[in-house]
């Protein structure tokens, strides 16, 4: 796995929590900074520790993976990029429920948990490259972060004029990602 994977990887992970960030900015209708800081603190905290406890985890199986870990990584990449492929064809437009506080620390710590999922299984794709985690690690952790603060800035100011299906796009990322893994490995 070489650098400009794991910014690929990192940019796919991030739209999870690009998605999120336009759907509140469309229901905060103006952009708060401190309340985006927050958020995006919190959405790239998360991003960049689940991979770690997922390489951590599957650390110890390494020797017993090492003789099938492309086609895991496959398919670990190809079930969470259909997942996020399928979520982000499907989703609706954000439906803004009038809600007193929609930044309050509950909601944004369950939303930075969810979006988070996927990147603990990105962990474990790691573990054959344990040179790259660290790189890894604040790569995603970076890129969430970034991608949080722009996507509350679209959908504050561009939201409504646009429907992207950024979670879509992320999924097809990740797919492609775990495809070039196994012919790589398979090309051996």
């Amino acid at each position: 796995m070489d650098l400009l994977s794991v910014i690929i990887i990192s940019v796919a992970l991030a739209m999870d929590c690009f998605a999120v960030s336009v759907s509140k900015g469309i229901c905060a209708k103006k952009y708060f900074f401190w309340l985006t800081f927050r958020m995006a603190v919190l959405f790239g905290l998360f991003q960049a520790i689940m991979p770690l406890i997922g390489f951590a985890a599957a650390k110890s199986f390494a020797k017993e993976m090492i003789t099938y870990d492309h086609w895991l990584a496959f398919v670990l990449l190809l079930l969470i990029g259909g997942k996020m492929l399928f979520e982000g064809l499907k989703s609706p437009d954000p439906e803004c429920v009038k809600i007193s506080n929609p930044f309050k620390w509950i909601s944004l710590l369950s939303l930075a948990f969810a979006t988070s999922i996927d990147a603990l299984a990105t962990g474990i794709i790691i573990v054959p490259f344990p040179e790259m985690i660290w790189k890894a690690v604040a790569m995603i952790g970076f890129v969430s972060f970034l991608f949080t603060f722009l996507g509350m800035y679209i959908g504050v100011h561009f939201g409504k004029r646009f429907h992207l299906k950024v979670e879509a796009i992320g999924g097809i990322i990740l797919i492609g990602i775990g495809i070039k893994i196994l012919i790589e490995h398979l090309s051996y």
